[in-house]
């Protein structure tokens, strides 16, 4: 009995395995093109949301992942970057944490397609505690001030804020160069507010100053 099933599947087997093959190709062509599941990378820009006020980011990371999606064909060959959304939440972040886990749940896909890899699976955000300080404003002078000539400033001091290691004692904000090699009579000036730090930045919309330098009548 075993060598009659033996020889059963012995005899012809050459002709039996082109069936099974043929039965193979026919069945993957016969399948809807929805059926047939494939995967495919695709870069995508990872976003920062939900950093409490209290904190700023002083090193942000890589802004370019590597996302494998995984789609019924049709859906997946039409897909494009765009297409893709990644959200890193920052609302529970702390200033021990400097490394944060990415995964496949963070990412926002077509309905049909899913999310299966990333890469890298972290990254690194670095960030302190904002602090808001008032500073003071310090022209910057083209030329000599005479003996006598007297200096207005209007604001004399701003609002300033940003990542609380950013800031030092010893800063001033400066101004726009003020050319005073020939002045001759009082005169007022408009002129830019400069930052001492990249990092900082006016907690008010006001960027620029009144610089008045007053010059006394010759009796």
């Amino acid at each position: 009995m075993i060598r009659f099933f033996q020889g059963l599947i012995v005899r012809n087997w050459g002709l039996k395995l082109l069936s099974l093959v043929l039965a193979f190709l026919l069945w993957l062509a016969l399948m809807p093109e929805e059926k047939i599941f494939s995967e495919k990378s695709l870069s995508a820009t990872l976003e920062l949301q939900n950093l409490p006020p209290e904190f700023e980011i002083v090193e942000k990371p890589q802004t370019s992942i590597e996302v494998t999606l995984r789609a019924p064909n049709r859906l997946l060959s039409g897909l494009t970057p765009a297409d893709i959304r990644a959200v890193l939440d920052l609302g529970r972040a702390s200033v021990n944490q400097e490394d944060y886990p990415l995964n496949p749940e963070m990412i926002a896909v077509p309905a049909g397609a899913k999310a299966v890899r990333i890469f890298p699976n972290k990254v690194r955000v670095k960030i302190e505690r904002s602090k808001e300080n008032m500073m003071q404003v310090q022209p910057t002078f083209v030329g000599k001030l005479r003996s006598g000539w007297t200096v207005e400033v209007i604001p004399s001091k701003v609002f300033v804020r940003g990542p609380e290691s950013k800031f030092n004692p010893k800063d001033r904000i400066r101004t726009g160069p003020i050319d005073v090699t020939n002045l001759t009579r009082t005169s007022v000036f408009e002129v830019d507010l400069i930052l001492p730090k990249p990092e900082l930045r006016f907690t008010s919309p006001a960027t620029k100053a009144k610089v008045t330098i007053t010059i006394p009548e010759r009796p």
